[in-house]
């Protein structure tokens, strides 16, 4: 996985207002790149998840699934934790890898594993490249996240069915056939479409949307819901993540995905890691 573990894990409580932010793009092009993978380990398993950049006032942080970061059940933050966003098909890092200094997440889903609050947002450090040198590869920074990729904006408190949002993803794990559509190495999205609230009270879910019809296998997780998607820019701005699958014809595919609904507790938490200094090198 990565050179580094997240470093710190910050909680926030509920929270009545919230802070939206605004799409911003890279310092050098036309087309952001804010998409990417989150790779980790609990204990000696490795895995991986979706995720994406998101604009902050300090250009380091990253969006995803609460249980991409920390698993409530050992009461354990993922170690080795990096993001690589564009990653390439066979392992290419073209803007950088990201090692996680801070994990910001509600306290219900540290606390008791609440898919209300599947979510997180991780402070990087500055990225680095691995770059050949006097016959040996060493680490080059390549400065901070949302200045190479861009940053996604963040929109709260938008009542399902009252808009239409595209989730995006890199699912690879079989359907509930057994089956494998996808591979894990290309970036997929599920076409934008109108969403609904949906609860699961065996995961405490009380307030989940839902977005129909979507067949994200495992490896989506984390991967952002985008309201306002410009093609063209490849920006927009975060609502949601994906957070658990839905089979719920009982058939052979998954055919629904959902996220905990971001309100203005998601935006105390997204504040605590845009407040957070951007760390330097790794080394």
């Amino acid at each position: 996985a990565g050179p580094a573990a997240p470093a710190a894990a910050s909680v926030a409580k509920r929270a009545s207002t919230a802070q939206a932010a605004a799409p911003a793009m890279p310092r050098k092009g036309r087309v952001a790149s804010t998409m990417g993978k989150v790779y980790f380990k609990f204990g000696d398993k490795e895995y991986w998840c979706s995720a994406s950049a998101i604009a902050a006032k300090n250009h380091s942080v990253v969006s995803t699934a609460g249980h991409c970061v920390y698993d409530p059940r050992q009461a354990k933050a993922a170690e080795f934790w990096i993001f690589v966003p564009n990653p390439g098909a066979n392992g290419d890092t073209p803007a950088g890898i990201y090692v996680g200094s801070s994990v910001s997440m509600h306290e219900d889903w540290s606390g008791k594993g609440d898919y209300d609050y599947d979510y997180a947002f991780v402070t990087v450090h500055h990225g680095f490249t691995w770059v050949a040198k006097n016959g040996q590869y060493v680490m080059e920074n390549v400065g901070r996240l949302q200045d190479n990729v861009g940053g996604l904006g963040l929109e709260l408190n938008k009542k399902p069915a009252t808009y239409t949002v595209a989730a995006w993803g890199y699912p690879a794990g079989a359907q509930p056939d057994g089956t494998h559509p996808y591979n894990g190495k290309k970036l997929r999205v599920c076409r934008e479409g109108p969403t609904r609230w949906t609860v699961a009270p065996s995961l405490d879910l009380q307030k989940g949307v839902q977005l129909q019809a979507c067949d994200f296998s495992p490896g989506a997780s984390g991967g952002p819901w985008v309201i306002g998607y410009d093609k063209d820019r490849r920006i927009g701005s975060l609502n949601g993540v994906n957070s658990l699958t839905w089979n719920r014809d009982a058939k052979g595919s998954y055919d629904a995905v959902s996220s905990p609904y971001f309100d203005s507790a998601t935006g105390e938490v997204y504040r605590r890691a845009a407040a957070q200094t951007t760390p330097g090198n790794v080394t």
